[in-house]
């Protein structure tokens, strides 16, 4: 089990040079962004644009902060993503995003096709809860804060925090106040 903290996550640019990302976590953990097996960022979105291609790599989006977007993947109906959605699709696709209104603040999963998969959840807590790990999972705090109660003396997580884990600790229970969000974050 390993706690990561915001305050200590990696600023980098973009792939296409247009912005900025901040890196939550990449594997192996001295990979690069041509040669990672996954990858969680989260990028401010302050105009509209192109993203980065990247080969071979399936990506999920979700929205953060802010109203949201309208992706627009190769020959796709446009998809608006706002705070309420997840929205999957392959990042070797021309994509290009529009902002509804404003900037925004979005959270991006990225894993190599054929190697790895994943799959994104929102999951509001309250209260105490055993978490099961049935693969490597990663936990997001989105909205609120998080205490993690087991298998280690307690651990606090505030917003953007996150925990990996995988099988070798097969429960977490966590504890979490009413207005708790998590994203999970699972790879197979």
């Amino acid at each position: 089990m390993k706690v990561l903290r915001a305050a200590d996550y990696k600023i980098m640019p973009w792939k296409n040079g247009m912005g900025s990302t901040t890196e939550i976590a990449i594997s192996p953990a001295d990979a690069t962004l041509e040669n990672f097996v996954w990858r969680i960022s989260m990028a401010q979105v302050a105009s509209d644009g192109p993203f980065s291609s990247f080969a071979a790599i399936d990506r999920t989006l979700l929205v953060l902060e802010g109203n949201g977007l309208d992706l627009s993947v190769a020959n796709q109906p446009v998809t608006r993503i706002t705070r309420e959605t997840i929205h999957s699709f392959p990042g070797d696709q021309p994509t290009s995003a529009r902002l509804v209104d404003g900037s925004i603040v979005d959270l991006n999963v990225m894993s190599r096709r054929k190697i790895v998969m994943h799959d994104v959840r929102r999951i509001k807590l309250n209260g105490r809860q055993d978490f099961i790990v049935s693969t490597q999972t990663i936990l997001i705090v989105e909205q609120g804060g998080l205490d993690i109660v087991a298998p280690t003396p307690a651990k606090r997580l505030g917003e953007r925090d996150a925990i990996v884990v995988d099988t070798s600790t097969p429960t977490l229970v966590l504890n979490a106040g009413e207005a708790t969000q998590v994203i999970a974050i699972q790879f197979r």
